[in-house]
This record gives C-alpha cells, structure tokens and sequence, in this order.
C-alpha cells in the first residue's frame, strides 16, 4: 500500500517525537544520580592502606544519601582498582572520567600515583580530592590535596625530635620513590640549616615490598652507636612497614635506643602486627583515633557500624577523606551544579570541623588548615598525643628549604597560578 506524502510525514514526525522522548528519558535516567568515583587500592602492596579509604568513602556517600544527596538526587560510588600499578592509575582515572561520568574523584595514596594520574585530571578538567600527607612542591588546579604538606608533619616531626627527644644523628629512612626522596631533600636542607653535620645524617631507600630488614637494620643500629641520639625519620610505605618493625623488635632496637618516627604509619597498618616490642617509637599525624572529641567518637561509632566489625580502627587519611568530601559536598551546593570549573572556584574558602576540635579551611594554594599531632605508639596499636601545635597550621604548597620552591607560592583564587615567583613575579616559577 502506497502512503500519501502527508500521511508519511505524520507519520515520521510521532514517530520522531516518540525517539525524541526516549532520547529525553535515557539522558534524564542517566542524570538521575551523581557519581563519584574512588581511585584506591584495593590490591598489591598499597592495598594494606588504600582499602580502608575506599571502605570509609562508601560509608560517606552512604551518610549523605541518607542526608537526602546532593542538589536534590543520590550519590552513586564508582569504585576501581588499580592494583598498586602506577600506570594503572592513569588508565582507571580516565576510566572514571571519560567512561563513568564521575563529578569528582576521591583517590590515591603514593605520591607516584597522584604523578601518573595528573595529566588525566588536566587533560579532562575533572576533580582529585588527594588525602595522604606528601611531598609538597606541587599545586595543581585540578587537584586539592587534603593531606599534609611537610610543614605540616614532616618538618614539625623533626623540630620535636630535636627540642624533646635531643636527637642529634639521623637516619632517612624511606621507600623508593618520589615522595620520600623529596622529603628527605627537604629534611636533609632543614636538618643542614640547624647545624647538623653531613656525616650525622644517613639516607637510604628501599624497594616497595620490601620484606628483608636484616642488614639495613643491623646498618641503623650501628649508625646509632656513635655516642649520639640518633632517630630513624621513616617514609616506609606500604606493607613493607610489618617486617621493618618486626625486624627492629628482632634486633633489640628500643624507642628509648633509636626512636622511630613515621609518616606513613597509623593505626591501619598497626593493626596487623604485635605492638609491643614497638612500645614508645613514633608516628606525626594530623588525627590520631585516641583524640577524645564528640566528633571523632561519633565517626569511630559509625565506622564501626557501618563496616560491622567492634574492632576496625579509623586513621589519618580517613580523616582527610572525611574533610574533603565535606568539603565538596559544600562547595557543589554553593556552586549549584557539579560542573568542575565552578566547584573548583567555590571550594577556596570552603570550611569544615575536623574531627579533632578545630575547623579546617581550603585554601587559595588548594591545601587545608590542620592541626599536627606526634602520637607515641602503644601496646594496644592505638597513639598516646606526647605533642601537638597550637592551632592549626596552613599546608605550604612549595618548601621554603629548597633552593627552586623558596620564592613561589600557590594561589588559584587571585593569581590563578600554582607556581608564581614573588621575584620575577611569573607564572610557572623561574
């Protein structure tokens, strides 16, 4: 049956709006729900930290769904894992980005794996939220680093070492990659600057994994015997923390001997060991779950029901994770939308309790306010606070102890730049 010219573009056109509205109702289902992605470990040797952060991001999105979401719809966690594969990072990121349509992604943990996936975040004008203390030396536009920078752990840990403890040689103790090698060129220049000799400071690296201590513990305990205080400064990551500390109990190596401090090391990777030989050495932090505050026994409460498990302790980088997705939460709702270049623009300024008494701020450099706490290590696995500064200190995004990073500074509200030189008042330092 032939169709008359009207009759098919009746037709054509209900059936087109038929299509139209489909279209229409596909693309409002897929807006029904903003995703945030989580970029975290969940295997190979990072995943000793990094699970936990993923664990405490779904009980976050899980408490503001049950707050009613954000603008008005749900929140829905798109976790991946990249395997403690540092390239892997990259391609999950874009993963996220490109393919899931996530508004902000909550990830990583080694310094190497905030480098790899950088590009990404650029490339794509998306939103990192970075929770593990680092190096410093770096503000990106698309990155806010909710962690320490070093003047907010590193530098203070040494400062107590030498004023309390009377430390006078020290041991630079890390793994081998980008965040301890840059700390300890920043402590090497601090410790150099306050009169310590070259020949009193001793620096060394190991491999991720690393699992036999033996001689570099036999090496540190020798490097103690000089006659001086001596302190190892630890930037061990990952599991290689439960046989480096195993093998200093081996080796009768004492808090009271060569105390330890770490930068690296919280209750989640206590709790896999026996704590007692350990009694006494040292961890910096910006939390520690022992701070008796309604707050943090409120978020210890929910933790522990939320995953079920009376036992599971909370840490430093969950804190960090807490902060800034509040943070973010706060900064979409002023910005209305999810889009990246309006949240990034609101979140300078933007405020939120921590959970240790006081309120962190994010700052134009993109770091927050935190307090710093030194944590003595106890037999139960938990911190006894033996120090802590007044008030909270802003995270520094480049170093005043090196030579390249001492005239920049990071500001993304009023200069737009993360690395302008004060002197020759350039974007993109020198």
């Amino acid at each position: 049956m032939t169709m008359s010219w009207k009759a098919w573009l009746s037709r054509a056109t209900v059936a087109g709006g038929l299509a139209l509205g489909a279209l229409t109702a596909t693309a409002a289902s897929a807006q029904e729900t903003i995703k945030v992605g989580i970029l975290h470990s969940l295997s190979g040797t990072m995943a000793i930290s990094e699970t936990t952060l993923k664990d405490v991001m779904l009980m976050l999105i899980d408490e503001q769904n049950r707050r009613g979401g954000v603008l008005g719809k749900k929140l829905e966690a798109v976790v991946v894992d990249p395997a403690s594969n540092w390239p892997l990072f990259a391609e999950k990121a874009r993963e996220l980005i490109a393919k899931d349509k996530v508004s902000a992604v909550f990830g990583c943990w080694t310094s190497v794996s905030r480098k790899s996936v950088l590009p990404v975040f650029k490339e794509l004008n998306s939103i990192l939220f970075y929770p593990v203390q680092y190096e410093g030396e770096e503000s990106e536009r698309n990155v806010f680093y909710t962690g320490a920078a070093p003047n907010q752990q590193a530098i203070p840990a040494v400062d107590y070492l030498m004023q309390e403890e009377k430390v006078e040689r020290w041991v630079l103790e890390g793994t081998d990659y980008v965040y301890p090698r840059t700390t300890n060129k920043i402590l090497e220049a601090y410790l150099k600057a306050k009169g310590v000799k070259p020949e009193d400071i001793s620096i060394n690296y190991t491999p991720f994994g690393q699992s036999d201590w033996q001689t570099r513990v036999a090496a540190i305990k020798a490097f103690g015997s000089a006659g001086k205080k001596t302190a190892v400064v630890s930037t061990i990551n990952g599991d290689a923390n439960v046989p480096f500390y195993k093998e200093l109990a081996n080796q009768g190596i004492k808090a009271t001997d060569i105390p330890v401090v770490a930068f690296s090391v919280g209750e989640e990777e206590l709790a896999g060991i026996d704590t007692k030989p350990l009694v006494g050495h040292l961890a910096a932090w910006n939390y520690f779950q022992s701070i008796d505050t309604p707050d943090n026994k409120a978020f210890i409460e929910k933790w522990r029901s939320f995953t079920k498990n009376p036992k599971r302790v909370t840490n430093d980088p969950m804190e960090a994770h807490y902060i800034g997705f509040n943070m973010w939460v706060k900064a979409v709702e002023k910005a209305g939308t999810t889009d990246p270049d309006k949240v990034i623009a609101a979140l300078p300024g933007t405020k939120q309790a921590n959970l240790t008494g006081g309120t962190s701020e994010m700052l134009p450099n993109h770091h927050i306010t935190k307090p710093v706490f030194i944590g003595e290590i106890k037999g139960d696995g938990q911190f006894d606070v033996v120090w802590k500064t007044d008030g909270l200190v802003p995270g520094d995004a480049w170093s005043k102890e090196l030579e390249g990073s001492k005239d920049l500074v990071a500001d993304w509200v009023k200069l737009n730049c993360g690395n302008y030189n004060t002197k020759t008042k350039k974007c993109g330092g020198a």
